[in-house]
């Protein structure tokens, strides 16, 4: 897999790709609590502005990706100091929003969304989780801080002209020096306006717990999403006080290093999907073995690539795209996330061994493209050279995986060039509390899979572990979860949650054909 700017800055899809504020006068609110929760002063259903601790806000409409819509929301200008060993160094203007409670007076607690990546916009991924957050807003405020690197904080964005996709599609090999000079020329780019090295999750931690404390030092909910629950968890092991309870979706340990068993977790998943497949006589008859089609296109692409044609669901216009065996890893790889997607991949692949690439070529913009701001986003390359690459290694029981070490290779080739600071000495410390924790993660999640739940949960005394059957990456939103997330943060007990309601989730059946699962 080539590694150019615009790869060697997908880290963050691989990461995860691809989540989501309480005053410290607190009720904690049990099923059979007699003292009613701490409630924040009013804010009138037409208000304009109003003020919370020293921040101002004001009403402000957030834009959503490809549409006229906005979101309602109120808005408070916030700087920190980008090096915080400086004192009169450069500041960072962070982009601040509030999505009003529902309620006359909303409890004091506040709701955090941490957004994925590294490197997604809590801001701009809003409207896509925003569901999942509806019952929240019955009782609380949802605060949206875009992560210092991000969306509307100071981007680290390295955007590669058409002439470098291209080149990055049709060359399958992983060059070294092409990848380090493209990893040198976004470091000039973004150069210009920031430094690098504090970009950091570290560094992110600091600035939330600066808007806390702005914020008259509230206690948080922290919901934090893929890479999210890497930033829920350092900032409760070190802002304890300010934390009440924490949603850890699709999550990841502490003790991991980000990208180290994603090949690993990758086949895994697609097995387990695929296995759904062999479970139906109609599926296993049409397509056989799925997981042994899947590596005879990869090989196939190797040895021979190709170029097809599909149009843009966006724009409608006729694309042309290259396809070779590690782009075809790569698209692969976003299929699984969701059980929709991985229910089409059976077909996709059988119809690609017939030299029929429309099933994939029609996916590739739907999956990718809401990706490619993250993709073109090199604070994760801030988080993972700093945090992770030092302990990756490439394993030779990964060669033969689909993804193979070539994920592995690109972060540790890249984080030669990018400069990063050292994490502390405790950072990948396991998450050790007595907080009411909920993590959700999905049964075939290619990503984060369930065992990184069971990880954590051997830290926790006041956890739960929820998992999804049949789902994949970011099951907040999935059935009931929803529901059962607004009455942990009401209650704070999750070993009481009735969750009878997230085994009735399951997979869904495989497309036999392009009129869906039945023969």
């Amino acid at each position: 897999m080539k590694l150019d700017t615009r790869t060697a800055l997908r880290i963050a899809v691989a990461v995860a790709a691809l989540g989501y504020l309480g005053y410290t006068q607190l009720a904690k609110r049990h099923a059979a609590a007699v003292h009613a929760p701490a409630q924040a002063a009013p804010i009138a259903a037409n208000a304009k502005e109003f003020t919370l601790g020293t921040l101002a806000f004001k009403t402000c409409e957030l834009p959503q990706k490809h549409s006229g819509a906005t979101t309602s929301a109120f808005c408070a200008p916030f700087s920190v100091p980008e090096n915080r060993s400086i004192a009169n160094g450069r500041k960072l203007d962070l982009r601040l929003a509030l999505i009003k409670s529902d309620a006359a007076a909303a409890d004091a607690d506040i709701v955090v969304f941490l957004a994925g990546g590294p490197g997604q916009s809590a801001v701009d991924t809003w409207p896509q989780i925003a569901p999942a957050f509806a019952p929240l807003l019955a009782h609380h405020h949802v605060l949206l801080l875009d992560q210092r690197g991000t969306g509307g904080s100071n981007a680290l964005e390295c955007k590669g002209d058409d002439a470098d996709k291209e080149d990055a599609d049709r060359d399958g090999g992983f060059d070294a020096a092409k990848a380090k000079r493209h990893t040198q020329e976004c470091l000039d780019l973004v150069s210009k306006h920031a430094d690098p090295r504090f970009y950091t999750t570290v560094d992110a931690v600091a600035d939330l717990e600066a808007v806390r404390q702005a914020l008259g030092a509230p206690q948080f909910d922290l919901v934090g999403v893929s890479y999210g629950t890497r930033m829920a968890q350092q900032y409760a092991m070190r802002h304890a006080d300010g934390v009440r309870s924490i949603v850890l979706d699709s999550a990841v340990p502490n003790e991991a290093a980000l990208g180290q068993d994603f090949a690993e977790n990758l086949d895994a998943a697609l097995k387990m999907q695929f296995a759904e497949c062999d479970k139906t006589p109609a599926c296993k008859k049409a397509f056989g073995d799925p997981f042994a089609n899947l590596f005879k296109l990869r090989d196939a692409l190797h040895d021979k690539p190709v170029d097809y044609a599909y149009r843009d669901p966006v724009t409608f216009e006729t694309q042309t795209k290259h396809l070779n065996g590690s782009s075809l890893a790569g698209l692969v790889r976003m299929f699984a996330y969701s059980p929709e997607t991985a229910a089409l991949l059976p077909l996709s692949i059988a119809e690609g061994l017939k030299g029929d690439f429309t099933p994939l070529a029609g996916q590739t913009q739907v999956l990718t493209g809401d990706m490619a701001d993250l993709a073109e986003n090199a604070m994760q390359l801030s988080v993972i050279c700093s945090e992770d690459a030092d302990l990756l290694a490439p394993r030779p029981q990964d060669e033969g995986t689909l993804l193979g070490n070539h994920l592995v290779n690109g972060i540790k080739t890249a984080c030669e060039v990018w400069p990063h600071e050292t994490r502390p000495a405790d950072f990948h410390a396991p998450l050790k509390t007595d907080k009411p924790v909920l993590i959700l993660e999905g049964a075939f999640d290619p990503v984060t899979p369930p065992r990184y739940g069971e990880q954590i949960l051997k830290g926790l005394s006041n956890g739960r572990l929820l998992i999804a059957k049949g789902q994949g990456h970011n099951v907040i939103g999935r059935g009931c979860i929803p529901k059962l997330v607004g009455e942990f943060v009401d209650k704070l007990d999750p070993k009481t949650l009735d969750a009878k309601c997230v085994d009735r989730l399951g997979p869904m059946p495989a497309f036999v054909n392009f009129n869906g699962a039945a023969p």
